[in-house]
């Protein structure tokens, strides 16, 4: 797989002639001065063109595209800042322009997950958690971005960055993991618990995530066990081409993965590219529009660095090394029967192929020292890996749920401190008196 990047990269340049070509003719029949537009022939051979131009394309990160938010019936104005950054990610707060007094609400930090796509997967999670909760999400960094002088980064580095997190944002932030995150932020909370860290989180969601693969296993899961670490090493891991800042360091292309997440439902996308070729013949921009919406953020991909991707497939996949107690952080164990004092809220997705049902649940068996009150678990009927995070069941059922879980949680703890205040203030006055 050396050269497996500089092919693609290859392949890209020589399709840009083509690419050319049929911009040109794009745009000759959407010319509304061109009476063949408005036939059949014409909308026939736009759809194409426009077909070949979007399956050929390199796409770009996107952006959130959330400048505003409703609160309590009121239209608001967010702005994305960067609160925290290093090398391989960064820290984006989305800070609503609320006038006046602020009414305390949960402050909630979204791992987004580090597995192909960028964090902007999660918008539909973002948007749905910003009425009533200040929100900030990781935003990892295509690795092909970073020079060979950042260094490495594997899953160690992954838990030492959202314990640095963590402590950025300090002991009240609610913690939600999605997919891939589960298992490094279950880890990162098990070490902040064991070295007594104030600034370990109020919570933690996990949504959807590999805590155990060895219940319900998927075929993913599987294939893991069943080619191991060596395979991967030698099938998916090449070097960054010259021209770009990564310039040979050593990773897991988007490129491969987006082909791995297209086989497995491959006659799905190649239906929905027909029905696209079809909603533009028909003149049905609506339809199209959402098709472009969603390919636009899904063929959006980025690169891991090699180490991050093959320590994990090793770890999570196939010696499944947290539920069996022999995962590692740096020179630490990972125990999580440390964590006391973190609340902790599982999610699944009954049709989920990626996390099969019972992956995620497994981190209640994993942290019994947890109070049985500070613990809950919900399995969403109806929807598969997507809709755990994302969609109109995500809105309805999914999100209210867990926003009640640390509604809760904070006015439980504000509930403690004003009967704290009260005790001190009547022991005070009996002293005096």
């Amino acid at each position: 797989m050396s050269y497996a990047y500089h092919a693609y990269e290859a392949a890209h340049m020589m399709l840009s002639p083509a690419r050319s070509m049929t911009d040109a003719m794009h745009l000759a029949f959407r010319n509304p001065a061109n009476p063949l537009t408005y036939t059949p022939f014409g909308r026939t051979v736009a759809a194409s063109c426009e077909l070949f131009e979007r399956t050929t394309r390199r796409y770009g990160k996107p952006a959130f595209g959330l400048p505003e938010t409703t609160i309590n019936g009121v239209r608001t104005a967010v702005e994305e800042r960067v609160v925290w950054e290093r090398p391989f990610g960064r820290v984006i707060y989305f800070d609503r322009q609320i006038e006046g007094r602020r009414k305390p609400q949960p402050k909630v930090l979204i791992v987004a997950p580090m597995s192909g796509h960028y964090a902007t997967l999660l918008r539909g999670t973002v948007e749905a958690f910003l009425p009533g909760h200040e929100v900030y999400i990781t935003d990892w960094t295509d690795a092909r971005l970073v020079p060979l002088a950042a260094g490495r980064f594997d899953l160690d580095d992954y838990i030492d960055y959202v314990i640095a997190m963590l402590q950025m944002m300090g002991p009240e932030t609610h913690v939600m993991a999605v997919c891939q995150p589960a298992v490094p932020v279950l880890a990162a909370i098990a070490r902040m618990e064991a070295d007594g860290d104030a600034c370990a989180p109020r919570s933690m969601t996990l949504m959807g995530g590999p805590i155990d693969t060895r219940r319900s296993p998927t075929e993913v899961n599987k294939m893991a066990v069943d080619r191991g670490i060596d395979w991967f090493g030698n099938r998916c891991i090449t070097r960054v081409p010259f021209g770009n800042p990564g310039t040979m360091r050593a990773v897991y292309p988007g490129f491969l993965q987006l082909s791995g997440f297209m086989a497995m439902n491959l006659d799905r996308h190649v239906t929905a590219h027909y029905d696209m070729f079809k909603y533009l013949v028909q003149g049905d921009g609506d339809s199209a529009e959402k098709h472009r919406d969603f390919y636009d953020e899904y063929l959006a991909v980025m690169d891991l660095t090699a180490e991050f991707y093959l320590q994990t497939v090793e770890t999570v996949f196939i010696e499944h090394a947290l539920p069996k107690g022999t995962m590692m952080h740096r020179d630490k164990p990972v125990d999580c029967a440390a964590i006391r004092n973190v609340a902790l809220m599982t999610v699944e997705g009954e049709k989920d192929d990626i996390s099969g049902v019972g992956q995620t649940q497994a981190a209640h068996d994993l942290c019994p020292n947890i109070p049985d009150d500070k613990r809950v678990h919900y399995l969403q009927l109806g929807v598969g890996h997507y809709g755990v995070f994302n969609g109109s069941r995500f809105r309805s059922e999914i999100a209210p749920r867990i926003s009640d879980f640390m509604v809760s949680l904070d006015m439980n703890v504000a509930k403690d401190r004003r009967e704290t205040g009260a005790t001190q203030a009547r022991k005070a006055l009996k002293i005096a008196s």
